[in-house]
Parts: structure tokens; sequence; C-alpha cells
């Protein structure tokens, strides 16, 4: 079975049918995702903008990781609850638009990333992240964070403008 033909099988079902033609679930869910995406995203940005070292200087990484943390887990489960949700009724469309796919691998980019800078660095931060210059690994993980969610963010924002149409 193919990626298209297991979200057909989503899209046709009851529930996604439900999904997809309730007035106020799918643009409440879109809604609902934006500001799970604006959570997480928006204080991966703060915590990546810091790790490159351009914002809140004077704060111990340390402590901007341990405060954040929680509201970006909290963000992202929202955003991935209500992306699958999403993607359950309105699949097969969103699958065609090129920047849908790329979008997912960017995610998974960043996922990578995330993960490679907590075994890394994210464990030790108490060692290393009051020093004034941080090592170099962090600030890269911070650029590859900053690039693939901004990248992320744009090609979302892009799937309603590059919907492929039926002729």
């Amino acid at each position: 079975m193919t990626i298209l033909e297991f979200l057909q099988q989503l899209h046709d079902s009851a529930f996604g049918t439900a999904l997809r033609e309730s007035l106020y679930m799918f643009p409440l869910l879109e809604g609902v995702h934006l500001i799970g995406l604006a959570l997480s995203v928006g204080l991966i940005i703060a915590t990546d903008l810091r790790l490159i070292g351009v914002f809140l200087k004077q704060v111990p990484v340390a402590d901007v990781l341990h405060s954040l943390r929680p509201y970006v887990l909290t963000g992202f489960v929202i955003t991935f609850i209500t992306g699958i949700l999403l993607l359950w009724a309105e699949g097969p469309r969103i699958w065609e638009i090129p920047v849908f796919p790329l979008k997912l691998a960017l995610i998974v980019v960043a996922g990578i990333n995330a993960l490679w800078f907590e075994i890394k660095f994210g464990r030790r931060v108490a060692v290393w992240g009051g020093s004034p210059t941080l090592p170099t690994g962090a600030k890269f993980a911070g650029w590859v964070s900053l690039t693939s969610w901004t990248a992320v963010v744009i090609c979302g924002r892009l799937i309603p403008y590059l919907e492929v149409t039926q002729h």
C-alpha cells in the first residue's frame, strides 16, 4: 500500500469525512495547530537564538533550556496531534502538494538535530551552559534548528498557495 492509498483510506473513513465536513471542527483544528506551532516553534527560535549568541546573552543557556522545555514540548504535542488530524481529513490533497513532503523531511531533520543536541550537549548543559563561549557544536545545532524550523513554517504556509488543481 502506498502512502497516498493509506491517506486516501483515512480521508474516506467516517472520521476523516466528519472532520473535513464539520463546520467548526476543521477550522478549530487549524487554529489550534497554528497556536501549538507558535508556542513550540516560537520558543524553539528563542532557544536557538540564545544558542547562537544573539538573544538573552546574559541568561545562562541551562536556564533558557530548562525554563522553556515544558512549553516547547506542550506546543509540539499540540501541533503533532492536530497535524495528524488535519492530515487524516485532507491527506491525499495535501500529499500531492510538493512542499508537504519537504515539510515532513525538514521536521525529521529538525528532530534528528534536536536529538543529537540533547545527547551531545543538552545532558551536560550545566557544565558548559554558563560559559561566555558556547561549544561550536551547540551553536551549529542552533543554526540547524533555526534554519530547519523556519523552512518548516514557510513550507506549511505555502501549502494553500500551491494546491494541485484538478482539471
